[in-house]
């Protein structure tokens, strides 16, 4: 039997070197804290634990003073950053680029129309760490749509500027611009990625879906479609790993999703020839290794 390992799975750019300066700094610290999981993956969290990594929450970093602390790809709102400094606190600054270079967007936008008839929404998951950090940007006013349903609620009498969270899908992004288009009635096209309507409002949508994460849909898609089993490795806070495990379902129904290898099933592998082992951005190689020796490394005469 074939087991295969995707190639394309694994840490993103942003994760491989937030942890690489993880890593760095615990080379030379006999600890280092880190506001919030470092990777939403817990095998990977507690490998860098081991190594002195004390992973804090917010609340917690408000009573910590006089230390090093890692910010994580995800990225930071300007109160933290504040904060930090309050308290004397070394950051250690991991922001992916990408999302670094959107947060910078979002700012220069809410401060050349801070005061106007312009509401800037972005379509991201509540909550999530990255759109804490988005939302921070503008004061906390941002409106985050999560769904179709929540750009029908939108208030189409102002103008509106769109940006989107990095890891969302490309397809959710261009279905919310076509609800907002439709509702504004926003039919004229004055520039790239600018409509207006007969009101004379604005509808600006900027595309800013980090291209490696959204590759990932099509490249994630193929290869599930050339094996028989598809195991999914992901952690359970992954929201990036649930979308992608989903793509997976779409297209192999054989498609089973597990946070380490003990989790394996050798049901699942009866009648399969070829089995892909493939993950999240989130998931690190080293934890999908195990996963394929696991695979062949099982008892079949069940």
């Amino acid at each position: 039997m074939l087991v295969e390992i995707d190639e394309g799975s694994g840490f993103c750019f942003g994760v491989t070197t937030a942890i690489r300066k993880a890593e760095e700094e615990l080379a030379t610290e006999d600890n280092l804290y880190c506001l919030g999981d470092i990777v939403h993956n817990g095998r990977e969290c507690e490998r860098l634990r081991t190594m002195g990594l004390i992973t804090i929450e917010h609340e917690q970093m408000e009573t910590l003073h006089d230390a090093k602390i890692l910010f994580r790809a995800h990225g930071e709102p300007p109160t933290t950053y504040e904060k930090a400094e309050h308290n004397a606190l070394t950051v250690i600054d991991a922001t992916c680029p990408v999302v670094l270079n959107l947060q910078r967007r979002i700012k220069r936008e809410y401060n050349e129309n801070r005061g106007s008839n312009t509401q800037i929404v972005i379509y991201g998951k509540n909550g999530h760490a990255e759109v804490v950090g988005l939302v921070g940007q503008t004061e906390g006013t941002a409106i985050v749509v999560e769904k179709s349903e929540d750009a029908e609620k939108l208030d189409v009498s102002k103008n509106i500027s769109l940006y989107s969270q990095t890891t969302m899908s490309l397809d959710g992004f261009r279905q919310i611009i076509d609800i907002i288009a439709r509702r504004m009635n926003a039919t004229n096209s004055v520039a790239k990625n600018v409509l207006t309507n007969d009101k004379g409002l604005v509808f600006k949508y900027f595309d800013t879906v980090c291209r490696q994460v959204a590759n990932r849909f099509s490249d994630i898609s193929r290869f599930a479609e050339k094996h028989d089993v598809i195991v999914f490795v992901a952690g359970k806070k992954s929201s990036n790993g649930k979308v992608l495990f989903s793509q997976c379902r779409k297209v192999n129904a054989n498609s089973y999703l597990i946070g380490q290898p003990d989790e394996i099933n050798p049901h699942w592998f009866q009648t399969a020839q070829s089995v892909g082992i493939c993950g999240a951005t989130s998931t690190p190689k080293w934890l999908m290794e195990q996963c394929r020796e696991k695979i062949l490394s099982l008892n079949f005469d069940i």
